[in-house]
């Protein structure tokens, strides 16, 4: 491979035969899996792109994943939203995440379904995300529909380090990361702190981040074992979306608030263990989370008078473990690798509530819950290798979810359960070692905010409120192929569709459930790197998708759904020292209504990077939205109302900006 890549990623993998972990390593771009994917749109991503990449927060990580967008609609401390495969994931509804085997995403969330925050990942620690589009593995469950990422802290450091950096707007971060080894293993640790007051105007975010993590590598039982404890806190002020009408007045400008008494904190303290052997893997967790957020996105509509400001409280403790077990069988023709396991998680939530404040003091409750949410699960999977080049796939999976919800308004207390049953085909043909097709087909379940399927009546209007149903399935497909040549280029692309029964979704922000209909997606998406030479390498990765809800009407536009994804990168290795990257990313317009009428503006921004690197130290300059662009971050159509505006609002464009071009600049003394 061309010296172009800035450093290798290893990784475990099966090797054709089935019969033993081997420990490879992967170099180039993580698409380069002819061979060892399950689909032409599923591929491993590195700790060098993850470094090499510029980014303004650490959720942008997952847009290493190709044709996902992350952005933000409030503060630096808050969940980002995604996008991918024409869904507005919100804060993850859809796309499953987790680190290590823990969950990611919280169940009946305080603030959305499938909340994903992934602020307390230190970015240096982690060592590669195997990600997935689509839900064709049978080990991927709840809220894997669009696709799914598995973060893998690192057990080797290339060095350990201590980083420092400094930017604008008072942005400074601090980084330690090392190592040591024991008499039966290793140990490492890292420590992250960061603060930020960001560009906002009468508004100083004042984020205090703080992240840790200790890490125990080592063998017991003839398996590899890992054991680790992360610690996440943080507490921040919000910027949150303005309505257009209020900057073209000139009330405030596009970095203004309306509110400036919004914000919140959080923390995420987990300890887990992995165990792996030749044929069983084995992992449990624990997880303590609190979230406190306050936010408004109406101003005046509901409350003319105090406002409409809310407060969202989320306090659980999070169990589970995974086991499951791979072993092989093979005829006189056929070799076969079968893998089962079970998966058990406990939700047990203290406080998931809604309350009124004005400038966080609470002035009422419109809901306060305690929650018991369990779910079990199995699957099992078989690999049948037809021929040398010819490979089939499939699986089942089962879930089951129990529920308990003890709420201050009695009648939308009770107990409800649901299960699934989810199929899973695949196959792949490698023509050449260079040449690779693909046909998925699976399905898939998110299952929704658990209050909204015992709920009775609506605790704002205490009308009669519909319940909907615990788990809500999908089903998609894709065929795809991937074309490699790892000296110079590889390529990938894939056609694919998507069905979801029903959009039914619990609304944190209202504190009330939203029957929708059921919808469908299709699209295509293409990823192509080149390398040039010894010191460029070019990419570009580019989605286009159509999303509608399936039913006849006219009026059948998902809002927020996002119809083409772009970015394309150059990275030029001006010598063994220096090296450099620019990047674009662009947005198409989101619909914003379900008419269609509305849309958002497109959205560019350029970011760029240079480093120096010797033995011992590095300086690495970053300059964010190179160009200054003012486009937005996220736009939504809805009601708000100013003083003085009538009583039924006004209904507007509410959109969060990106932040404006800024330089931050690193200082790394490497060990």
């Amino acid at each position: 491979m061309k010296n172009v890549v800035i450093l290798s990623i290893s990784a475990f993998y099966y090797t054709p035969s089935y019969a033993n972990i081997e420990t490879i390593t992967v170099y180039g771009h993580r698409d380069g899996l002819i061979g060892n994917s399950i689909s032409a749109s599923s591929g491993i991503i590195g700790q060098g792109e993850i470094q090499q990449r510029p980014m303004l927060r650490s959720a942008e990580m997952l847009e290493l994943i190709p044709g996902m967008t992350v952005t933000q609609h409030s503060g630096s401390g808050k969940a980002n939203q995604y996008f991918i495969r024409g869904f507005n994931l919100d804060h993850g509804t859809d796309f499953a995440t987790s680190i290590e085997g823990m969950p990611i995403n919280m169940r009946s969330h305080g603030h959305g379904q499938g909340y994903t925050d992934l602020n307390f990942i230190i970015p240096e620690a982690i060592s590669t995300i195997n990600y997935q589009k689509g839900s064709y593995s049978a080990s991927r469950g709840d809220f894997s529909s669009a696709g799914s990422a598995q973060f893998k802290l690192a057990d080797n450091l290339k060095h350990q380090q201590i980083e420092l950096s400094i930017g604008e707007d008072n942005y400074k971060r601090a980084v330690v990361l090392g190592s040591t080894n024991l008499t039966t293993g290793k140990l490492i640790a890292a420590a992250e702190w960061q603060g930020y007051d960001g560009p906002w105007n009468k508004i100083n975010e004042d984020v205090n981040k703080k992240n840790a993590l200790l890490r125990y590598i080592g063998k017991a039982l003839n398996g590899e074992l890992s054991i680790s404890a992360m610690a996440y806190d943080n507490a921040w002020n919000s910027a949150d979306q303005i309505p257009k009408r209020a900057v073209t007045q000139g009330i405030i400008n596009q970095l203004g608030s309306l509110d400036t008494t919004l914000g919140g904190s959080s923390s995420r303290y987990s300890l887990s263990t992995n165990w792996q052997s030749e044929h069983v893997k084995a992992s449990a967790y624990i997880i303590n989370y609190d979230l406190n957020l306050y936010s408004n996105f109406s101003y005046f509509l509901n409350d003319p008078i105090n406002g409409d400001q809310f407060n969202q409280q989320d306090s659980r403790t999070i169990y589970g473990t995974n086991v499951s077990y791979q072993f092989d069988t093979q005829t006189q023709a056929i070799i076969m690798q079968h893998t089962t396991g079970i998966e058990l998680r406990h939700d047990d939530i203290d406080n998931v509530g809604l309350y009124n404040t004005k400038a966080r003091k609470r002035l009422s409750t419109v809901r306060q819950d305690a929650l018991k949410q369990t779910s079990y699960s199995t699957y099992g999977e078989s690999k049948f290798l037809l021929t040398p080049k010819f490979e089939a796939t499939a699986g089942v999976r089962y879930d089951y979810f129990d529920t308990n919800v003890t709420s201050i308004t009695a009648v939308n207390s009770g107990k409800t359960n649901d299960d699934l049953i989810s199929f899973k085909a695949n196959l792949n043909y490698r023509f050449t070692d260079l040449l690779a097709v693909y046909a998925n087909w699976g399905q898939s379940f998110h299952s929704n905010d658990a209050r909204g399927s015992t709920i009775t009546i609506d605790p704002i209007t205490e009308e009669p409120a519909q319940q909907v149903d615990l788990l809500v399935k999908s089903e998609g497909a894709e065929i795809g192929l991937r074309f490699a040549d790892d000296k110079k280029y590889n390529i990938s692309a894939a056609l694919w569709w998507l069905t979801l029964d029903s959009e039914l979704l619990f609304v944190g922000d209202a504190g009330n459930t939203e029957p929708s209909d059921a919808s469908k997606r299709y699209g295509l998406e293409l990823s192509a790197y080149y390398w040039l030479n010894d010191r460029f390498s070019l990419d570009l990765e580019t989605s286009f998708t159509h999303s509608r809800l399936d039913i006849n009407d006219k009026n059948n536009y998902i809002e927020g759904a996002v119809p083409v994804v772009a970015s394309t990168g150059l990275n030029w290795h001006i010598s063994e020292q220096w090296q450099s990257s620019i990047r674009v990313r662009h947005i198409g317009k989101r619909t914003l209504t379900d008419d269609g009428d509305k849309r958002s503006n497109p959205l560019t921004v350029v970011n760029s990077a240079i480093s120096y690197k010797q033995t011992h130290w590095k300086i690495d300059l970053e300059l964010l939205n190179l160009f200054n662009s003012t486009d937005h971050d996220i736009d939504y159509y809805y009601a708000s109302r100013l003083p003085g505006e009538p009583a039924q609002g006004v209904e507007d464009n509410h959109f969060h900006p990106i932040e404006p071009r800024t330089a931050r600049l690193s200082i790394s003394l490497l060990f």
